[in-house]
């Protein structure tokens, strides 16, 4: 099994908490690197599109009540090239250290979901498949890179996603 459906692409939301806004000093590392990593995925081989302002990053749009509270939104060819870009380039070093910038997630804070070739995802569905991994934990609808489903819903035995440490 694999998950290269040339019908198919592979859907992601992140959020994350900020320990302060994003203009704070405190954040001040993570905030002045968005442009680069941002580039870095947007030239990521496999990376279809992103979630994004006029300014070039999501960090403005406040989708739940808490405004400390950042999405981030992107579409890539299959679960491989996104956990090439998460875990193996320079955007690897900025996940190591999310905790200087972020909380401690208590609940699931990203989902992973196959969507149509050229079909963007809301911010609304996003939300909505990271809701459903929290209720209803892995299943074809909403999944995590350590349990993954093939578009066609079929577990896939590894996707390969090395941890990263805490």
């Amino acid at each position: 099994m694999d998950d290269n459906d040339p019908a198919f692409e592979l859907a992601e939301i992140n959020i994350g908490r900020l320990h302060a806004p994003i203009d704070d000093p405190m954040i001040a590392d993570f905030a002045d690197a968005l442009d680069e990593i941002n580039a870095l995925a947007d030239t990521s081989p496999g990376f279809r599109w992103r979630f994004q302002t006029e300014e070039g990053n999501a960090t403005a749009v406040h989708p739940f009540p808490d405004e400390l509270t950042i999405i981030n939104m992107s579409v890539w060819s299959s679960i491989g090239t996104l956990s090439d870009y998460v875990f193996r380039t320079a955007h690897t070093p900025f996940l190591r250290r999310r905790r200087e910038w972020f909380e401690r997630m208590v609940d699931v804070s990203v989902a992973l979901w196959w969507v149509p070739v050229g079909a963007w995802p809301t911010v609304d569905e996003g939300i909505e498949r990271l809701e459903r991994l929290r209720t209803d934990g892995p299943t074809p609808t909403a999944f995590t890179f350590r349990q993954a489903f093939d578009p066609s819903g079929s577990p896939l035995a590894s996707a390969n996603a090395p941890l990263v440490a805490e």
